[in-house]
């Protein structure tokens, strides 16, 4: 096995190995960014709630507080798992393991790491 941070697929160029990286590193900070803006709106409807007596839950013109708090804390935690997964992505590239399936040690396809930076499996492993 090559050093740490060397070994990639086989089958990437230079340039592929430098765009998934960049990948990678963008979709951390993105992901940073939209939990960030995510947590300022959960802020919001809650003290919207806060200030509010009106008994939104027999509402039937629109949806719930409860369901907007519910719904933004849900995009808060696929923003929040998007970023662990590009920042495990990042660490296992700085390793030396990126691009290798975890299950099986095997190569990741080029396609596949193209498609989703951030996996660590191959197509045979990968989840349903």
């Amino acid at each position: 096995m090559s050093t740490a941070g060397e070994s990639r697929p086989a089958d990437l160029t230079l340039d592929e190995r430098a765009a998934l990286r960049d990948l990678l590193l963008d979709a951390a900070e993105r992901a940073r960014r939209d939990a960030a803006a995510l947590n300022r709106d959960f802020d919001a409807i809650v003290d919207a709630a806060a200030g509010s007596n009106s008994d939104d839950e027999h509402d039937p013109e629109g949806s719930t507080i409860a369901f907007e708090r519910a719904q933004v804390s849900s995009l808060i935690e696929r923003a929040l798992a998007a970023e662990s997964a590009a920042v495990v992505a990042l660490a296992r590239w700085e390793s030396g393991t990126y691009g290798r399936c975890e299950s099986c040690d095997a190569p990741i396809g080029k396609q596949r790491l193209l498609a989703r930076p951030a996996t660590t499996r191959c197509i045979d492993h990968a989840g349903p």
